[in-house]
């Protein structure tokens, strides 16, 4: 179980929240992490590079040139890799990129990365919806420097509820990156400097993510 100080809008101590999440073993948690972290990069790759072979390319079905007496190089196509125009030597296909992992694995490693990241970098916050009844992205900045959040930080704000004042307030601030508490996944959040989570995000992964 791993408790944390509860912040309200203006940065004071607003009480304690805690979370307890399964999360893998010690010695076994580098591995899985970056095996979960491994999966979602090559899913997230296309694979629609494509390039012609020599065969593929259009044209070259004429010999250049006869075999002997020229003084060149023989050649056979003008669709030769050698030569402008031709194909391309071992280029990219299409290819599916995809790794497999098991559910329970994928989940084990999102709750212990989410764990690891809670005891020093995030701050855990009231809901702070009714702080901006309309978008004030400078208000939002003001309430990041008093939660203890540097300029340079990237941030990652999860939240229960995403109500539009608090969107059209973070999406304009750089390195500021929202998502709801049902949608982490293990690359945002390792790849964040500091979480910001609300009361209603702590109870809805504890929810969500306690099997």
């Amino acid at each position: 179980m791993v408790e944390c100080v509860v912040q309200d809008w203006q940065g004071q101590e607003a009480g304690k929240a805690s979370i307890d999440l399964k999360v893998a073993k010690p010695e076994s948690a580098s591995h899985i992490l970056h095996r979960a972290l491994v999966r979602q990069m090559h899913n997230a790759r296309q694979g629609t590079l494509s390039s012609k072979t020599r065969a593929e390319v259009r044209g070259g079905g004429k010999k250049p040139w006869r075999q002997k007496g020229t003084g060149r190089a023989r050649a056979g196509s003008s669709r030769s890799p050698l030569w402008k125009g031709g194909g391309v030597i071992f280029g990219p296909k299409p290819r599916d990129f995809s790794v497999k992992m098991n559910r329970k694995e994928r989940r084990l490693a999102l709750r212990t990365a989410f764990q690891s990241r809670l005891a020093t970098d995030t701050v855990v916050v009231e809901d702070f919806g009714g702080h901006l009844p309309r978008p004030k992205t400078r208000e939002m900045i003001a309430a990041m420097e008093r939660w203890g959040i540097g300029p340079d930080d990237k941030v990652l704000f999860i939240l229960g509820e995403q109500p539009e004042s608090v969107v059209l307030s973070l999406r304009n601030i750089e390195r500021v990156k929202l998502i709801a508490a049902t949608n982490l996944n293990i690359f945002d959040l390792l790849n964040a400097d500091r979480l910001v989570l609300t009361t209603a995000a702590m109870e809805k992964i504890q929810e969500v993510y306690s099997d």
